[in-house]
């Protein structure tokens, strides 16, 4: 014995054997020479209790009710002699409810007795009573067993009887009894895992939990023994091996703990035979640094022991007989981009460690809606790391929230000091990479500090082009495959395509691994130059993806090519290479929804343009970057037509007929936001031509689109739905990817012709297309044409008279432009919401506030819509008693109208005046009358069905009230009859119910 603990005293770090085995026993000593001793009495007097225990006789206890014996030794329960299947927890509940029957137990003090040490939602409660009722059978035949008081506790309701028996004489497999389980350690939303594990255990008697360096391993394989203490009668073995250097011991370490004397080098072939014939759970704690020999002492073990089971935890798997591997991922953390509340960020179990942690350590937290997006951003970056998180939760006391935070930002996490109590390889996060790195190879080495120049997720083309400066590509792919193994590197598919990432904190750590400034400067160039590439071969693939889960792979590139762009333009770093990064980046920044950063570096890169690239494809794209962008983001102006039109210029020079399609679009767009309605038919006409001589289906169909739309504003309602219906009949052909466009046409065109539709006299149809769009577009995941889209839906809802889907689609369009810096779509939001304040009688409000609301479009030059609002704030005179000076905003109006070629309102502005005209004076009868029928006229002509109908609605009820009902019916009759569908939106019911007067 003294000879083992001699030899094992070599391998262990501290220098003392016995000093390892007491801190694997969990007990404190002081003298080196004390705790030798120790440890041989140690275990005399656990060979003493062995023999003991042998030939002790157990009692059983059971618990009887109903058709059911509950046997509290064995945890089983049976009904009528059949065996009850229950999960852990609803035995432990059973067993809990019947310790004191017909009496009420609170939820706090289930959740202790059950969930001990653990951070448990009432929701956990709930559910596993339920599992429990369901096992009982209760309802069945009348059978009531728990009572629920509601808000308060569970009351076990049943007759019961207690009875003991006595159970035979312990065999020698099962009398083993040494369990040396630490303490167990609160935990946080392991509950999946505190089911799984065990399950999983007694199902393949061998599991090893793996994991990154502080996910919490070790917590939850001492929770596990904890929870299976009683299985196996308290046959348990904890083997801390963080503390052993020396391969050859595992063996060593594993027998002193058994209280074995081995005489030989190799103790396995002596504890497989002792083991034998014992059932026991076998925790072999912190693998990773002795995986060879860990591997060979556990499989020779399995095969020679079948009833013993082997638990063991590292940061990378054994890969032997019989292992069952459990990866243990880290905690569930808020996402990033949402909008979240104090309640909502509680849910996730990231941040209730945070909390909890925060206030063990004594502060007070109890963060409000303003500070819950800062405990979220910090929980993703720490990587739901609980050791990460855990101590990030420690300075809170000291330095607040925000405080903790920009020390975070500081890259002072690594160094934080945890718990005294922690083992030494977890105090800090840098000592727990220490410990990691420590057992990387060389190669290994080399490849992680050359990952850390990726940010995010990265893809393996990616490392072989970037780390492989003087690495053979086999050297890289094999080092990587260990950095997967050992936890630190995490992955993740995403389709056909396998992501990986390094953690940030493990980032983190890499990045201070000092390397040469000539490596460091080759490998910013060659990671820059890489995604340089890749957005020239894949950047427009963002175009003709359909949906946002088809971009996904490509998510994390774009975080890379941000920290690429970020070196390039900073210091020493490299400007020519920055700006056709910059140039490459504009299909996918504007594919994206990203128009602030579209701006920011098509600026950039145009500000470093030297004269030798003028005329470049680099400038052109540059050039439609910043002039799509600052559109989106700021409205019309001389600057930004001028950028398009320089883009333009280049594309034709260039024969680019894909970037002078788009450009054409944008153009075609800005003179549209301008009200230049006019200048639109001559746009859409040049696409028209250029989709002829490229023989393009992308192009011809943004031609449709185009032409479909001039047509619309023109008032050639007809022409519009030819031109619209013939892209629908091309669109699932038609993908975009040979286009430039700030965001998808085709779905904007479907809203077109849900316009169309509309004024043509379909009103129904008209819905279905607009939510046919809407559910297009939000398939894309791209924000800025899905708000967009959203603001054409609010128009037709609104129309049709259905002012809560109109709300509906308003408030989600204009969410959506704020959280993209749509400035004009913005005021275009808030103008909207006035106009359903006035619909909705909020007479004086809607006024002031649509009053408020045009003026920053008329800064902007954003007149699309300026029409349509003027009409509503006439309306909202009118109801207000101010019709004078609704008739001078009626007049102004018209007058901009014949200017600009925005014919297909003009019925409608002539009806709003003859009711302006009306209001003013009964006098004016007959000059009503005129408008109306010059309102009518314009509107059949047109072939505007729904324009029609409002005017043939108010001139039949000016016909009745001058005593021509049967002219006034006859009238509305033609109008109204010529729908087919829409009967239940405003206008139809407004016009049925005046027919029904008129009979």
């Amino acid at each position: 014995m003294f000879g083992n603990l001699a030899r094992l005293g070599a391998g262990v770090h501290v220098g003392y054997g016995a000093a390892a085995l007491l801190f694997a026993l969990g007990i404190g000593y002081h003298d080196p020479q004390d705790a030798n001793l120790f440890v041989i009495a140690r275990i005399s007097a656990a060979h003493q209790e062995q023999r003991q225990s042998m030939s002790t006789v157990q009692n059983t206890e059971i618990v009887s009710f109903g058709p059911f014996r509950l046997n509290l030794t064995e945890r089983v329960l049976t009904r009528n002699s059949e065996q009850v299947e229950l999960g852990g927890r609803a035995y432990d509940l059973l067993v809990a409810l019947l310790s004191r029957p017909n009496e009420l137990i609170s939820k706090a003090e289930l959740l202790r007795q059950v969930w001990p040490g653990l951070v448990v939602e009432e929701g956990a409660l709930r559910f596993h009573i339920t599992n429990l009722r369901k096992a009982l059978g209760e309802g069945s035949e009348g059978n009531r067993y728990i009572v629920t008081s509601s808000g308060r506790g569970y009351t076990f309701v049943a007759q019961i009887a207690r009875s003991s028996g006595q159970a035979p004489p312990a065999s020698d497999a099962t009398s083993f009894q040494q369990a040396n389980l630490p303490v167990r350690l609160p935990m946080i939303d392991r509950e999946v895992e505190i089911e799984e594990i065990p399950a999983r255990l007694m199902a393949t008697r061998f599991v090893t939990i793996v994991g990154a360096g502080g996910v919490g391993k070790t917590t939850l394989a001492i929770a596990v023994g904890h929870r299976l203490m009683r299985s196996f009668d308290g046959a348990l073995l904890f083997v801390d091996l963080s503390m052993v250097s020396d391969p050859t011991l595992v063996g060593t370490v594993v027998a002193s703990l058994l209280g074995l004397s081995v005489q030989s080098s190799d103790a396995t072939p002596n504890i497989a035979a002792y083991l034998r014939d014992k059932r026991i759970l076998l925790i072999l704690d912190t693998c990773e640094h002795l995986v060879a020999p860990v591997a060979a002492f556990a499989s020779s073990v399995f095969a020679a022991a079948p009833n013993v089971y082997i638990l063991a935890t590292s940061r990378e798997a054994l890969q032997t007989d019989g292992e069952n591997v459990y990866r243990l991922d880290t905690l569930a953390c808020p996402p990033d981009g949402t909008e979240l509340t104090a309640e909502i960020v509680r849910t996730f179990p990231a941040v209730q460690l945070f909390v909890e942690r925060a206030r063990a350590s004594g502060a007070q937290l109890d963060f409000s809606d303003d500070e819950a997006p800062v405990v979220a951003s910090m929980c993703r970056r720490l990587d739901g790391v609980a050791l990460a998180i855990e101590l990030a939760a420690r300075r809170v006391e000291s330095y607040g929230v925000h405080g903790t935070a920009e020390l975070l930002d500081q890259r002072l996490a690594l160094s934080w000091l945890g718990s005294r109590s922690a083992p030494p390889r977890q105090r800090t996060l840098h000592a727990t990479l220490d410990w990691s790195f420590g057992l990387l190879s060389d190669i290994e080495r080399i490849v992680l500090r050359r990952l850390a120049v990726f940010v995010g997720h990265f893809t393996l083309d990616a490392v072989t082009a970037v780390c492989g400066r003087d690495v053979g590509q086999s050297d890289v792919l094999g080092a990587i495959d260990s950095l997967i193994a050992k936890s630190m590197i995490a992955t993740r598919p995403v389709g056909i395509v396998m992501s990986y990432r390094l953690l940030d904190t493990t980032r983190a750590y890499a990045r201070d691994i000092r390397i040469a400034d000539d490596e460091a400067r080759d490998l910013a160039v060659r990671h820059a130059a890489y995604y340089r590439d890749w957005l020239e071969q894949r950047g427009r693939d963002w175009a003709i993806f359909s949906t946002g889960a088809e971009r996904a792979s490509h998510f994390g590139s774009m975080n890379n090519v941000r920290a690429a762009l970020d070196w390039c333009f900073g210091e020493d770093g490299d400007i020519k290479l920055g700006i056709q990064l910059a140039a490459a980046a504009v299909d996918v920044f504007l594919a994206m929804s990203l128009l602030a950063e579209c701006h920011r570096w098509s600026q950039r890169g145009l500000i470093a343009l030297d004269a030798a690239a003028f005329g470049s494809s680099d400038e052109m794209r540059l050039q439609a970057g910043l002039g799509v962008s600052s559109s989106q983001m700021y409205g019309e102006s001389d600057a930004v037509n001028d950028a398009l039109n320089r883009s333009l210029a280049i594309a034709e020079a260039r024969g680019d007929t894909a970037y002078q399609a788009g450009l054409l679009n944008m153009q075609y767009i800005f003179h549209g936001r301008s009200a230049h309605f006019r200048i639109l038919l001559d746009y859409a006409r040049r696409c028209h031509a250029l989709a002829e001589r490229s023989g393009d289906l992308a192009i011809k169909a943004l031609a449709h689109s185009e032409l479909g739309m001039a047509l619309q504003f023109s008032g050639d309602f007809a022409g519009s739905r030819r031109e619209l219906e013939s892209l629908m009949g091309i669109l699932s052909h038609a993908r975009q990817g040979s286009v430039l466009l700030g965001y998808d046409p085709h779905y904007r065109s479907i809203m077109a012709l849900a316009r169309t539709l509309w004024l043509h006299g379909y009103p129904d149809q008209a819905a279905d297309h607009a939510r046919e769009a809407v559910k297009a577009s939000e398939a894309t995941g791209h924000s800025a044409a899905l708000a967009l889209v959203l603001a054409g839906a609010g128009t037709v809802f609104l129309w049709r008279g259905d002012l809560d889907d109109a709300q509906h689609y308003v408030d989600r369009s204009y969410s959506l432009a704020e959280a993209n810096s749509m400035g004009p779509l913005m005021a275009i939001g808030r103008c909207r919401k006035a106009e359903l304040k006035i619909r909705r009688g909020n007479l004086q409000q809607g006024v002031d506030d649509l009053r408020t609301g045009l003026k920053p479009i008329h800064a902007a030059r954003h007149e699309l819509l300026t029409t349509e609002f003027n009409m509503e704030l006439a309306l909202g005179l009118l109801s207000l008693g101010q019709p004078n000076e609704g008739v001078a905003l009626v007049n102004a109006t018209i007058e901009r109208v014949n200017a600009s070629g925005e014919f297909f309102q003009m019925p409608e502005l002539i009806r709003l005046k003859g009711k302006l005209l009306g209001a003013l004076s009964a006098s004016r009868c007959e000059e009503v009358k005129a408008c109306f029928q010059q309102s009518l006229d314009l509107a059949r002509e047109q072939q505007a069905g729904s324009w029609a109908l409002r005017t043939a609605t108010d001139l039949a009820e000016l016909m009745a009230s001058t005593g021509d009902r049967i002219g006034a019916r006859a009238l509305l009759q033609r109008s109204y009859g010529r729908f087919t569908e829409g009967f239940e939106t405003a206008d139809l019911k407004v016009a049925a119910d005046l027919l029904r007067t008129l009979v």
